[in-house]
């Protein structure tokens, strides 16, 4: 199915908010301290404790979702720790986790079947909740506005181009002055779906020049591993020669020059709300039944697309929660797929869902048990 998305209206939300996110959210992440806005839930309270953990690059958001429902819930005790994707969906199969954040579907095979067994009488399902995309930020002495075609990422990242004026980067960037400055490629050193996502894109876009596949766990040799998005956007911003992989929302926040990136239509495309949302348009629903894992194409070819987008989800079982903590699962994840929910997201730096999967989501989230 594809999504039928009003992405400009989504983008131009983003555009007109993302001053608010440069500055930083109410949250302890690495956003800083403006006050939130964000509407208080409209669905109906419940109370308990809920524990998740996972993906980094929701993490600004989980924290103003959480912040806003249990204000008006105070009955309600909630945590989400960013503690990378991988280790959310470790957590959550091992039971320790109500329910995780991941930047990629559980993988077929033997990851989903772990996940199924957490999920007595039913299947651990993929809820996406938050859509970004993925901005490639660098940090060189003197150059902005650098743009790459994805070989040449492709090559940096695999440490086959180790100084900024090699001649794959000044191909890309024929006016650029380029130093002679090493790079050093930054990747997450933890199991991140942020690094699945990108080097899916690398594995789709790049053809041979990208032979390491796509996976949780950072492959290529060389380069820096950092923790989390906020050790990724904190390296970056600290040392100068180096480029990474990193969450809009965290790149935004911490000033970080972001690279123009070439997409199937052979365009350098600026990351905009806009351009990242034609991407999200053309992604389509390919998890059966609840199960709603999206496939994006990163190799789309509609003009002014930015193509590296990923999708986080909430992993959770549909059936087979815990029966004391059911109805706070189900009041707090219909809260953060509501209208208000995904609102909030556009002061974070993040878009809403595409209304046909928001529909999906929520109907998926009634049928917990």
């Amino acid at each position: 199915m594809k999504l039928q998305r009003h992405g400009a209206l989504a983008a131009l939300a983003i555009s007109a908010t993302l001053a608010m996110a440069a500055c930083g959210s109410d949250n302890t992440g690495s956003g800083g301290g403006s006050k939130s806005t964000a509407k208080a839930p409209s669905t109906e309270c419940a109370k308990g404790s809920l524990t998740s953990q996972g993906s980094t690059a929701q993490k600004n958001a989980m924290d103003q979702w959480i912040k806003a429902y249990q204000t008006k819930c105070s009955g309600a005790q909630i945590t989400y720790d960013g503690t990378g994707s991988g280790a959310g969906i470790q957590a959550f199969t091992s039971g320790t986790a109500d329910f995780a954040g991941s930047d990629s579907a559980l993988a077929d095979g033997a990851e989903q079947k772990a996940a199924d067994k957490r999920c007595t009488g039913g299947e651990a399902l993929d809820l996406p909740m938050v859509t970004g995309p993925i901005a490639v930020v660098y940090h060189v002495q003197g150059v902005q506005d650098l743009q790459f075609k994805p070989a040449t990422l492709a090559k940096i990242f695999a440490g086959k181009v180790k100084t900024w004026d090699d001649p794959a980067i000044k191909a890309d960037n024929p006016k650029a002055t380029l130093p002679s400055t090493p790079i050093q490629a930054v990747h997450r050193s933890e199991s991140s779906g942020t690094s699945d996502n990108f080097t899916t894109y690398l594995s789709k876009t790049a053809g041979a020049d990208w032979t390491y596949g796509h996976a949780k766990e950072w492959k290529a040799p060389g380069g820096v591993g950092a923790k989390g998005s906020d050790g990724v956007s904190a390296k970056v911003k600290q040392t100068a020669g180096t480029i990474a992989y990193d969450e809009w929302s965290y790149a935004t926040t911490n000033s970080l020059d972001i690279a123009k990136i070439y997409n199937g239509a052979g365009q350098y495309t600026e990351l905009t709300a806009e351009a990242a949302g034609k991407t999200v348009e053309g992604a389509k629903v390919v998890g059966q039944g609840d199960n709603l894992k999206l496939d994006i194409d990163y190799n789309t070819k509609v003009a002014g697309a930015y193509p590296i987008v990923l999708v986080t989800y909430e992993i959770a079982c549909s059936k087979g929660n815990d029966s004391g903590k059911l109805d706070l699962l189900k009041s707090f994840l219909t809260y953060v797929s509501s209208d208000d929910g995904q609102a909030a997201l556009t002061q974070q730096g993040y878009a809403p869902l595409p209304k046909p999967v928001q529909t999906k989501v929520q109907g998926a989230i009634k049928g917990l048990a």
